[in-house]
């Protein structure tokens, strides 16, 4: 079957479930970020660059998604499109994990306590692993099952909308919040202490 006659198939329970589970799979990802800021902010912890790299790979990992979504607000989504969706967060997911792992691997050693507090007895850095490895097996599924999930439909829901605006949201904030851990140097330190653009602006010490 071709994708342009995938496309004008007609759609079934499960096609319009697996436009649901996209919105899922970026909320997910979108909601264990959040979680990265309120330990940020909340704790007073700011991330190094390990963090800020497991934090990237999340958004390219919801990337896909995101694109899937945003492609059947205006017409169908192909199983091409759908497959490259979650191949980009597979992809993602995969460099995210390792960056994770080396991370894990850094503090495992007794008696190193790891790097910041802990969020229900792991490190954030563990539940990014986590993270990374539930996506993987997600987005695998979802592969394996692709023409029983793909959107037939076009779609242009509140809810597709609100999701996008909500990924939008967080990448802007992680890019804000970078910039203000690294102000206008090359490197981020390996321990970052303070927000060094507002100690370079002079306000804060």
């Amino acid at each position: 079957m071709t994708a342009t006659a995938t496309a004008d198939a007609p759609a079934r329970p499960a096609n319009r479930l697996g436009f649901v589970l996209l919105h899922i799979y970026v909320l997910g990802i979108c909601a264990v970020l959040l979680g990265g800021f309120l330990v940020q902010f909340g704790r007073g912890e700011y991330p190094c660059p390990l963090c800020i790299l497991q934090r990237m790979f999340m958004m390219l990992a919801a990337l896909g998604p995101v694109f899937v979504i945003a492609r059947s607000r205006t017409q169908a989504v192909t199983t091409r499109e759908f497959a490259a969706g979650y191949g980009m967060s597979i992809v993602a997911s995969v460099c995210g994990a390792a960056v994770a792992a080396r991370h894990i691997m850094l503090h495992i050693k007794p008696p190193d306590p790891g790097y910041g507090s802990t969020v229900w007895g792991l490190h954030p850095y563990t539940w990014a692993f986590i993270t990374f490895t539930v996506a993987i097996l997600a987005a695998g599924g979802s592969l394996a099952l692709a023409r029983e999930l793909e959107p037939l439909d076009s779609h242009s829901t509140a809810l597709s909308t609100t999701v996008l605006w909500i990924f939008g949201a967080i990448v802007l904030a992680n890019l804000l919040a970078v910039f203000a851990l690294e102000g206008l140097h090359w490197f981020l330190p390996g321990d970052p202490i303070r927000y060094q653009l507002l100690h370079d602006l002079g306000i804060t010490s």
